[in-house]
């Protein structure tokens, strides 16, 4: 998903802290101590930080032009083997 602008519970913005986070995090702060950091008080917006799934990472990994033309490849090669 796309990194939340807002909490949905309070409404305070939150997507202005998405990256000062993972770049605490892999500073080798904790969570809490992150959150502390970023002045993140309220356990609602830690919740949305926290549990937070950046898919967007994942998805741009995926090339549907490279898979296609995978498949076409084992077919076409399997339909070799299958003619002989």
């Amino acid at each position: 998903m796309i990194i939340p602008v807002r909490c949905f519970t309070c409404g305070k913005v939150i997507g202005n802290k998405w990256e000062d986070y993972l770049g605490l995090i892999d500073a080798g702060y904790t969570e809490k101590e992150s959150m502390d950091k970023l002045e993140l008080k309220r356990y609602c917006c830690r919740r949305m930080v926290l549990t937070h799934v950046d898919l967007i990472e994942k998805m741009l990994k995926y090339n549907p032009i490279e898979h296609h033309y995978a498949r076409a490849f084992i077919r076409s090669e399997y339909h070799q083997q299958n003619q002989m």
